[in-house]
């Protein structure tokens, strides 16, 4: 049976802002840009690099303007999270150009995360993905709980493929959908991307996973087949949402582009390299990284 893959993918790193925002210890800035440093190096073309959040909220993004003074770069895409006007605003002071924004699907993740309704959280947005295209920007709206909500349980395929519409309708240039629980299974991960990609065949579609049920890399490989050549990984497995039950784990980067690879699949990332990125971050870390990739290579 003859499989149609890509045979290029796009590895958007979050770890620097989705993994290191629920690392409950303060992370040094210098150690925070050292990371970004050694995953620009070893290949990385796409970052989430920090948030514009209230510290109040996530500590952990306090140093967001030092952070994303360091990261700016011609060459590698450098993201910041803003998740309203006020972290909008601070982010433009950065001379940042690459802002996401975020929302949920369902309504008590939005209300939990940002006191706010899927219809309020939309109604606020959808001017500012404008107005950011207005002045140049390169948006990326992150799509939470497109398959399952912590609060809410299953969520139907098309509530996010009508908030999807919203957004690209808007002007925005990605977007990522984001199982945000890890609980989607790899016939759903096919069903909602095949869609999408169909569907908003003009906009980047970024498919995001969490491993927290060990189902992250068949999910990445049905959206292989559903036609998404991008995906948000994180390097080490770190991280998950703050504000869902459940959200731990990110899938892996260095498992992700290990995967990729012996499918004959370029990410233009160097394996050795990632590692040693890892390897840098560790010691500021409160648990040891369990990826599969990694635990291999320790032991070796």
């Amino acid at each position: 049976m003859t499989i149609d893959l890509p045979k290029t993918v796009t590895i958007i790193e979050v770890g620097p802002r989705d993994g290191l925002q629920n690392v409950s210890v303060f992370i040094p800035t210098d150690a925070k840009n050292q990371f970004i440093t050694d995953l620009k190096i070893a290949g990385v073309k796409e970052m989430e690099v920090s948030s514009f959040v209230s510290p109040k909220w996530i500590p952990q993004m306090r140093d967001a303007e030092e952070v994303a003074l360091h990261s700016l770069d011609n060459q590698v895409r450098t993201i910041v999270l803003a998740p309203n006007r006020a972290g909008i605003e601070r982010a433009l002071g950065s001379n940042c150009k690459d802002i996401a924004i975020f929302i949920g699907v369902s309504n008590s993740f939005n209300q939990k995360n940002i006191n706010r309704t899927t219809t309020q959280a939309r109604e606020e947005l959808l001017p500012i993905v404008k107005e950011l295209k207005e002045l140049g920007c390169f948006v990326r709206t992150c799509i939470s709980t497109a398959f399952y909500c912590p609060f809410e349980g299953h969520i139907n395929e098309e509530d996010t493929i009508q908030l999807c519409q919203q957004f690209v309708q808007a002007g925005a240039d990605e977007l990522s959908v984001a199982d945000t629980i890890g609980m989607a299974a790899p016939h759903e991960s096919y069903s909602l991307f095949s869609k999408l990609t169909s569907l908003f065949s003009e906009t980047l579609i970024t498919a995001h996973f969490h491993d927290t049920r060990g189902m992250a890399l068949a999910n990445i490989f049905a959206a292989l087949q559903a036609g998404v050549s991008r995906f948000d990984t994180s390097a080490g497995g770190i991280g998950g949402c703050p504000f869902a039950p459940g959200a731990s784990g990110n899938v892996a980067t260095e498992d992700v582009v290990y995967m990729l690879e012996r499918m004959g699949i370029q990410t233009g990332i160097q394996l050795p390299l990632l590692f040693q990125a890892i390897e840098g971050i560790v010691p500021h870390l409160p648990k040891p990284i369990t990826s599969s990739y990694y635990t291999l290579l320790q032991k070796a």
